[in-house]
């Protein structure tokens, strides 16, 4: 199903995300010497996108569906995902992460990415009108509008390499 346009703005974060995932992914395991671009990438991104995009999700998308029993259970899976990643977020600013979990934070937050894009946003698009949509985006906009745009190049020791 095509997305919504109302929920283009955060399915566009989530292909930022993505796509720094997929990064990760091909350079692990990450060298002992590279752990500090990374983290920095990481952790940009977080500042620039994911903390605003979370709060989005929060304070809109979610409670939109849990006017839908059906997706209650989703939320909740949604929300506890959202806890566990922030706990991740601030090691990798606090104390920084290791090669191994940063391959596990790319991984769980490709994972969440895909659950929302496919369970949550396709069946939101199934279950509220075209005016609910319209709302929803005109709210997603509002709180979006100072969010970064964090599809920058990446550095010379993070960008994108062959699939080993």
């Amino acid at each position: 199903m095509l997305r919504d346009k109302s929920l283009i703005p955060l399915s566009h974060q989530h292909q930022h995300v993505l796509a720094l995932c997929v990064r990760i992914e091909r350079a692990s395991p990450i060298p002992q010497n590279d752990l500090g671009a990374w983290q920095a990438e990481i952790v940009q991104l977080v500042e620039s996108e994911i903390v605003m995009h979370f709060a989005a999700e929060e304070q809109i998308v979610f409670p939109a569906a849990e006017k839908f029993e059906e997706l209650n259970a989703l939320v909740k899976q949604l929300i506890f995902e959202h806890a566990n990643l922030r706990t991740m977020f601030t090691k990798t600013q606090e104390d920084g992460l290791s090669s191994n979990e940063i391959l596990v934070l790319a991984r769980s937050l490709s994972a969440h990415v895909r659950t929302e894009e496919r369970l949550l946003f396709e069946r939101m698009q199934q279950l509220l009108s075209n005016e609910e949509l319209g709302v929803l985006g005109s709210k997603l906009q509002s709180v979006l509008k100072d969010s970064e745009e964090a599809c920058r190049l990446p550095s010379a020791t993070t960008r994108l390499r062959p699939a080993k």
